[in-house]
């Protein structure tokens, strides 16, 4: 069986049905438990099963189901979740692990599989992906001795609220006038379950409907063409702040009262500081991608920091570790450790967000603006055919400065920094750069880029 690249270094996505169909993910879930046939054996298997709102997600769910059971795994069918519910249920269930039908923010062509361990441990490239790739192709799986049984679990989403919600008092919240904008995707779900406890608050929904042809917007928040209609109705309203979410509800992102995104590495660096209050001297991981406001505001507040490579699964790989008790990504995850695992906890974030503003009597614009020192490209993309040569280039002109191999090639200079990776999967260089001033970061962003497009 001759498979398309839908095997990525994190999870399975492709174009419905011509990349990915109901055939392949049966497979690619009876691989999954044929993966663990020794546990299988021994303990039996139980795995999770979630599915997002796309139209081609029911279907696909029953094929995910139909290969777990017979291969012989017992499932637990969580229903329409977000991935951060799809995570805590496999840790508050203590399943051996879990398969949700997602394609995140991609186009609403795309689906996939999101595969992962007991406790939530993301599978992934280096740690079993390459095994169920090679499986999904092969087929030709061996018959248990019996086949699984399904069990249909409801609640688990207001069972996660309570859970994030424990040791916060939210009457403490101060009143606050929020915009959300879910794109018709799962953060709608989680959204509307948290706020229901914060009666406080003055909620204005945008595109709240569930819908997988995403008919406002696609759903990815990184993209500034789907905020810019909630960062108009943010200052439209006057409210104090906006909620944006992506397709699988896993990234969050905030504007602020003066419609302005509030930068990721500012989020986390706000996040880091709470969390650093909470757990004096702990470790808090953040990716390789320029975001040196982390990096400052980990150390002011007594942390250790932790670079990562860049993707959520080495993120909470690293966290695992090394004992963080925090992390995020440039790209809008923010992860928690819980005791019982670690994953993305966006409520978990809104909530201590909030009472961080109620506490210091400051709106959002205020408590960011002697944060916002360093000014950042954005990640740029360059269709290039000889990546090598790209690498070579730059490291040739910028053969003085402070180099880090972590994940692609990181230079540092004292007034500005950037980094360039090659894609796993594509005929692409991405390049991350900031600097110290605006002016310097369009001049390092055109001159990198120049080299780049040699």
């Amino acid at each position: 069986m001759s498979i398309p690249n839908i095997f990525k270094a994190y999870d399975v996505r492709g174009v419905y049905p011509d990349e990915l169909n109901e055939e392949m993910v049966e497979k690619i879930a009876r691989a999954f438990v044929f993966l663990r046939k020794d546990e299988l054996k021994k303990n039996g298997l139980k795995v999770v099963v979630g599915r997002d709102m796309r139209l081609s997600s029911p279907s696909l769910r029953n094929a995910v189901i139909r290969g777990l059971t017979d291969q012989g795994a017992d499932v637990i069918d969580v229903g329409l979740v977000s991935a951060p519910t799809f995570y805590f249920a496999i840790c508050r269930l203590k399943a051996d692990g879990g398969l949700m039908v997602s394609a995140s923010h991609n186009p609403k062509e795309y689906n996939g599989i999101k595969i992962t361990r007991e406790n939530a441990k993301p599978l992934g490239a280096g740690n079993g992906m390459e095994e169920i790739k090679q499986m999904t192709e092969a087929g030709g799986f061996s018959e248990p001795e019996k086949k699984g049984e399904v069990e249909l679990r409801e609640g688990v989403l207001d069972e996660q609220v309570k859970y994030e919600e424990q040791g916060i008092d939210l009457k403490q919240i101060r009143k606050f006038k929020i915009v959300a904008d879910p794109a018709n995707a799962m953060g709608a779900q989680y959204l509307e379950a948290l706020f229901k406890d914060l009666p406080q608050l003055e909620l204005f929904k945008m595109n709240f409907e569930l819908d997988g042809t995403f008919p406002a917007h696609q759903a990815d928040p990184f993209q500034d063409k789907n905020v810019a209609d909630l960062k108009k109705k943010v200052l439209a309203e006057k409210a104090d702040l906006g909620i944006a979410t992506d397709g699988d509800g896993d990234r969050i992102f905030f504007i602020d009262n003066e419609g302005e995104l509030l930068e990721p590495a500012i989020l986390r660096g706000i996040m880091a500081k709470i969390f650093l209050r909470e757990f004096p001297g702990a470790t808090i991981c953040y990716d390789i991608r320029p975001g040196k406001i982390t990096e400052d505001m980990i150390l002011e507040n007594g942390g250790v920091p932790s670079v990562t490579r860049v993707g959520h699964s080495l993120i909470k790989k690293q966290m695992l570790e090394v004992g963080a008790v925090f992390g995020g990504e440039s790209s809008g995850h923010f992860f928690v450790k819980f005791p019982h695992g670690v994953y993305e906890a966006p409520m978990l974030v809104v909530l201590k967000l909030l009472l961080e503003l109620t506490e210091t009597d400051k709106n959002l614009a205020d408590y960011a603006r002697p944060l916002r020192k360093y000014f950042h490209s954005g990640e740029i993309n360059f269709k290039v055919e000889d990546k090598a040569g790209v690498l070579a280039r730059v490291s040739e002109k910028y053969s003085d400065a402070e180099l880090n191999e972590l994940d692609g090639l990181t230079f540092t200079y004292p007034n500005y920094w950037f980094n360039v990776r090659l894609s796993n999967t594509e005929s692409l260089v991405r390049l991350n750069l900031e600097a110290t001033s605006k002016e310097l970061m369009e001049e390092k962003t055109k001159e990198v880029s120049g080299i780049i497009n040699l």
